[in-house]
């Protein structure tokens, strides 16, 4: 693998991971008198990776720390439970209720790290994830031991069972605190009858936690979760990059999204049957974010053409009906993008969405602050820009 900006952080234990909590009411408080100027409302999407949203916690840390509170946050499997946990949670215990999450789905190493000369350590924690599950989230489904034509029903049949993670949601996540709608939720998920997609969204309607389950029922490995009647998987298998939720929504505001990639779109040649499985996923799970972008991008900025002949046209004309509707089309709302993507890791593989590592975890969430704040320093949404456009890329 290339290696990456974040390779070299070296994981120190879990006590020495805990923030000073002096520093960070101190950090609280200067963010909350020099929060940034933004262009619009701030929107979080988060997509599905498994151990790979431990980049997500980071991004998360970040945005709080500089006063940037988002109003909305999407997401998708473990997207959704880290924007659950994020929205389902008064302020002063979000970042509280993240880090415990992610502390009780770390995996702490077999082999010591003096005695991994040949790195079998992740290997082997990942084999143990395989075997054991992981405690707090996922455990071996028996039933499924019946072989895989036996017939166990949606809701069983599956390698794994999710219970444990219904009583860590249980636990961490105030559910009539999200309802309240302080932030905005919503979580995809895909009908495993229809085949259809659909966003549960709390400006809509009551979510709960089988809504978040739901969007992380990755099958074969999880079970369907059922909603009013219906068998629900992860939306990932449709659409792991839920940023078309914001780019569709109704009415259109301006807003600045961070849309937060876990998995590499693009990537050097796979030589090996390993490369080429974690190269699929990869590409599978990147999950056709640049398209639903290019695509926002021509919608928009049409809208944007249609605002602007309306201006052309006399004061008698833009008073007749038809006139009217058809300028109904047109807006004025622009759509900031900023773009953030995980690194890639030093020796990690097609395994690495299963990586809970505690030096996997703390890696990449380190990586997500660190990428986080670099955005927020540089501010590209402050540069002038083409007002025909009504979606801009940042990177």
């Amino acid at each position: 693998m290339t290696p990456s900006r974040s390779s070299a952080i070296n994981a120190p234990s879990r006590a020495a991971r805990q923030p000073n909590q002096a520093a960070h009411a101190a950090a609280k408080a200067v963010a909350a008198t020099t929060r940034p100027e933004l262009p619009g409302q701030v929107v979080l999407v988060l997509q599905g990776g498994g151990a790979l949203g431990a980049y997500q916690l980071g991004v998360i840390e970040a945005l709080l720390e500089s006063g940037i509170e988002p109003a909305w946050v999407i997401g998708t499997s473990i997207g959704a439970i880290n924007a659950a946990l994020l929205a389902g949670n008064k302020p002063e215990q979000r970042m509280q209720r993240l880090r415990q999450f992610w502390e009780q789905v770390e995996s702490q190493p077999t082999i010591p790290a003096a005695l991994d000369w040949l790195g079998l350590a992740r290997m082997a924690a990942n084999l143990s994830t395989v075997a054991r599950g992981i405690p707090s989230f996922f455990e071996p489904n028996l039933a499924a031991l019946r072989g895989s034509d036996a017939a166990l029903g949606v809701e069983s049949a599956s390698y794994y069972n999710t219970t444990p993670l219904h009583e860590t949601l249980s636990d961490l996540v105030d559910w009539d605190y999200l309802c309240e709608c302080h932030m905005r939720l919503t979580v995809g998920a895909v009908n495993a009858c229809s085949g259809a997609m659909h966003y549960f969204d709390t400006a809509k309607e009551r979510l709960g936690v089988e809504h978040v389950m739901a969007s992380g029922a990755l099958p074969p490995a999880f079970p369907a979760i059922r909603i009013n009647g219906e068998p629900y998987w992860d939306g990932g298998i449709y659409s792991n990059t839920p940023i078309e939720a914001v780019l569709d929504d109704k009415p259109r505001r301006d807003a600045l999204i961070f849309a937060v990639n876990v998995w590499h779109q693009t990537g050097p040649e796979p030589g090996s049957i390993n490369q080429v499985i974690g190269r699929q996923k990869d590409i599978q799970y990147a999950s056709r974010a640049d398209s639903h972008i290019a695509r926002q991008k021509q919608i928009h900025r049409l809208r944007h053409v249609i605002r602007e002949l309306y201006k052309q046209i006399p004061d008698a004309k833009q008073a007749d009906a038809k006139v009217k509707e058809l300028a109904s089309w047109g807006c004025g709302t622009t759509m900031h993008v900023a773009h953030l993507h995980a690194p890639r890791l030093d020796g990690e593989d097609h395994m690495k969405d299963i990586d809970f590592t505690s030096s996997g975890v703390h890696t990449r969430r380190a990586a997500g602050r660190a990428d986080t704040l670099r955005m927020i320093e540089h501010a590209p949404w402050r540069a002038a820009a083409d007002p025909i456009e009504g979606v801009i890329e940042h990177y």
